[in-house]
């Protein structure tokens, strides 16, 4: 079934900039450490998580020579998804030089990646894996954009997580489509999203109390306090997976369904004139 809707072209942005730097603060949001590495735990996910997303869709690109639109539209996500798998490393970076031992979690993390999924799972059930997390980081986006959940954090991670978030929200229906023009089936989209949604929240809970058992002074009781009190300021777990899987599940479905992509882009528009007008306010 071909989406009424038009996504129009997505549109890599290489030039908007973030400034992390040594003045950055460990707990850079005013509700604490909980929210704070609640986020800082994502993040740690990305880098690897985006070249995962940009592999399991490219395996399929000899295959789309007869789409030239659908083509087009994965070469932009490639570019996109590469930038931010950049930014975000950069931030992972910036983490190691606060202090955090972050080794362990990733080699453990890029071994269960790269190793299972990526090393034993064959390439539909990749790519079906890669459209489900599609889905959710879109809504995780629409999340973000409208109840201001960074509205109370650093202005520089609130810039890199707003930017990301658009633009996973513009180009949320790329793997979906490539995956339902070369293995259409539900079977296969629900074991996507069953083993894909799984991962991602074990492997964010996981990176979430690794960071938070290096807070000085917090220990288990001080963790699950902070746990509870991130959970009350932003409830993603209960506000994105119920409704991602409710939708994902309906066999009609499209990611493009859900219209927010003017909300994506509104945003994007306002983030491009921030950015290109940086170079006159700093001459005056």
């Amino acid at each position: 079934m071909v989406s009424p809707h038009d996504p129009g072209r997505i549109r890599p942005r290489p030039h908007l900039k973030f400034p992390f730097d040594a003045s950055f603060p460990r707990i850079w949001h005013r509700n604490g450490p909980g929210t704070t590495h609640l986020w800082n735990g994502l993040n740690l996910l990305f880098p690897q998580g985006e070249r995962f997303f940009v592999r399991s869709v490219n395996h399929y690109l000899p295959r789309l020579a007869d789409a030239p639109a659908l083509r087009a539209q994965v070469k932009a996500f490639f570019a996109q998804e590469g930038k931010h798998a950049h930014e975000h490393q950069d931030y992972i970076e910036l983490l190691e030089s606060q202090g955090y031992d972050l080794h362990r979690f990733m080699q453990r993390y890029n071994a269960f990646l790269w190793g299972l999924v990526d090393g034993r799972l064959p390439p539909s059930l990749r790519l079906s894996i890669t459209a489900a997390l599609e889905h959710y980081t879109a809504l995780m986006g629409e999340h973000t954009l409208t109840l201001g959940v960074f509205a109370d954090g650093h202005p520089a991670m609130r810039g890199l997580i707003e930017w990301h978030a658009a633009e996973e929200i513009e180009h949320k229906a790329v793997a979906f489509d490539v995956l339902r023009l070369v293995a259409p089936g539900y079977g296969l989209r629900v074991l996507g999203m069953v083993l894909g949604v799984a991962s991602l929240f074990a492997l964010w809970f996981a990176a979430t109390v690794m960071l938070l058992r290096q807070e000085r002074g917090l220990g288990w009781t001080g963790l699950l306090r902070e746990l509870w009190r991130a959970h009350r300021k932003d409830p993603v777990l209960f506000r994105v997976l119920g409704r991602g899987m409710w939708q994902y599940l309906r066999p009609s479905f499209h990611p493009l369904d859900n219209d927010n992509l003017a909300l994506a882009r509104a945003h994007l528009a306002t983030l491009e004139a921030s950015a290109s007008d940086l170079p006159k306010r700093e001459a005056a």
